[in-house]
């Protein structure tokens, strides 16, 4: 009897254990989507806050035709869309996704930064176009970002609702912030002129490099990076090469599958 019990004592104590871990986990997966959700608002925000009004800054500061801001505008909307290739690619081969984010983040700091410089200054065209391709190229996070968060999930049947959760919460946070750039920080330059304009999303874009390190103790990171894949395909191609002209062995044991 004696021995019965402490058995069911131990077996107490392991799963008290366990729910307590369990619930660590919970908490700090909690605060680092939190962390995340905040950053990627911030993003949006600063980035529709520049795009949405960017053609009249270049027909009115920068004196371009309207064909002329337009096509810069939708060169400048193209290579935003071609960049979260490039961060892909370095998150699954060489940095993995949190310094790629990190450095995705402080280059488009830098892209605000002398975008409001040129705004504030008003500085040569070539200038403003530099800091707007560096906006595109920070910018290009919301893949990386998508899978970061979901790597701050488990594969059991209660992480998969609060993985499905956080999705949500992190679609809403990407509209509220178009919301609030398209509309409040539109008036703004409108209203206060071009310098605070793009001088509030050179600041969000500061908030959303501190929001998302200030989270680094909560996130949890699973997946390093794998290395290039363009290597592998290489030494496929290379060993394929080689053994072009080795017969096929007929007992098929032989071959590797």
């Amino acid at each position: 009897m004696h021995m019965e019990a402490l058995e069911v004592e131990s077996k107490g104590s392991n799963s008290g254990d366990d729910d307590r871990r369990t619930s660590s986990k919970d908490g700090r997966s909690s605060w680092g989507c939190a962390f995340l959700l905040v950053n990627t608002c911030f993003q949006y925000t600063a980035y529709f806050g520049l795009s949405t009004n960017l053609v009249n800054y270049i027909k009115v500061e920068l004196h371009a035709g309207s064909k002329s801001a337009a096509n810069s505008v939708t060169n400048w909307v193209g290579t935003s869309a071609i960049t979260p290739l490039a961060a892909a690619f370095l998150a699954d081969s060489f940095l993995g996704r949190y310094w790629t984010i990190t450095l995705f983040l402080v280059i488009s700091v830098a892209g605000y930064g002398v975008v409001t410089a040129s705004a504030s200054a008003a500085l040569q065209s070539a200038v403003f176009y530099a800091g707007l391709y560096l906006v595109a190229l920070g910018g290009a996070l919301q893949p990386v970002m998508a899978s970061f968060g979901a790597e701050q999930f488990g594969d059991d049947e209660s992480e998969r609702g609060r993985k499905s959760s956080f999705f949500n919460w992190f679609y809403f946070s990407i509209n509220v912030g178009c919301l609030i750039g398209g509309t409040v920080l539109v008036w703004v330059q409108t209203t206060h002129g071009w310098r605070l304009g793009y001088g509030i999303p050179a600041l969000l874009s500061v908030l959303a490099v501190a929001m998302f390190l200030a989270g680094t103790r909560e996130y949890r990171r699973h997946q390093p990076p794998g290395g290039s894949p363009l290597t592998r395909i290489a030494q496929v191609v290379v060993a394929a090469a080689r053994k072009s002209d080795v017969e096929v062995p007929d007992d098929v044991a032989l071959l590797h599958e």
